[in-house]
């Protein structure tokens, strides 16, 4: 796949997305122009400086290859409900979305897009999930009802990646990017000091979170991403070796 250097579009802020007639804000990736640069948001962390010349400053370098390996090796999987307020503001949700930008994108086709769903679209999406329940079993207990509807109201930021069919590109390939796409923004929250996680299930394919989504014939819904501060942090899960997973031919 080739990088998205090249490709990478420029990013709406959420804040001026357009908005479907349902209230849930589209955060497509249609716009081309010249890639803005992610830098990190948080108060104490200073922009990010252009790579010094050839032969100069190794021990920055070394220092920021050394946290960047840290970063990533601190990210853990959230629960969206152990996602608490506050979630982020227009700006760092313009970083996420941006860092989404960056994966690799093969022919620049930008086979997937977000629907960022707000906090007043909420309720429409406990409906949905409700819905989603009663189609996979009409006889479901109220009291289940109303426990799927309350899956809405988790994390102070909620979005769904939405892949898209495309003759240009292999199905493994899109869902690859996207794949890359969602690492990306779950790495830059993770840089912003908040905690992320991706959900997913059956209820991504009900006919009624098909409606409030407005997903195109050729669309699907992969997961939802959510986006929070996190209160009690988990410890680690035990990761594999790479001796567990790496061969060589």
């Amino acid at each position: 796949m080739d990088s998205a250097a090249a490709c990478a579009p420029h990013v709406a802020a959420p804040n001026r997305a357009p908005a479907a007639a349902d209230g849930v804000v589209d955060v497509g990736l249609e716009a081309r122009g010249a890639p803005s640069p992610i830098t990190s948001l948080r108060r104490t962390s200073p922009p990010l400086a252009p790579p010094p010349a050839s032969g100069t400053g190794t021990a920055a370098i070394a220092g920021d290859a050394a946290a960047t390996l840290a970063l990533i090796a601190s990210r853990r999987q959230c629960s969206p409900r152990r996602l608490h307020p506050p979630g982020p503001d227009a700006a760092q949700q313009r970083a996420l979305f941006g860092a989404a930008a960056s994966a690799p994108d093969h022919g620049c086709l930008t086979p997937w897009r977000f629907i960022v769903v707000p906090a007043q679209r909420r309720a429409a999406l406990g409906a949905a999930f409700a819905a989603a329940l009663l189609e996979r079993d009409p006889r479901a207990a109220p009291a289940d009802l109303e426990a799927a509807a309350a899956k809405a109201a988790h994390a102070p930021f909620l979005a769904v990646a939405v892949t898209r069919d495309d003759a240009l590109a292999p199905a493994d390939e899109r869902l690859l990017s996207l794949g890359c796409a969602l690492q990306n923004m779950l790495l830059a929250a993770q840089a912003l000091g908040f905690g992320s996680g991706l959900v997913s299930g059956p209820a991504l394919r009900a006919a009624a979170m098909r409606r409030l989504l407005r997903l195109r014939d050729d669309e699907r819904a992969v997961c939802f991403v959510a986006v929070g501060s996190v209160r009690e942090p988990r410890a680690p899960r035990p990761r594999p070796r790479p001796a567990d997973f790496v061969d060589t031919i």
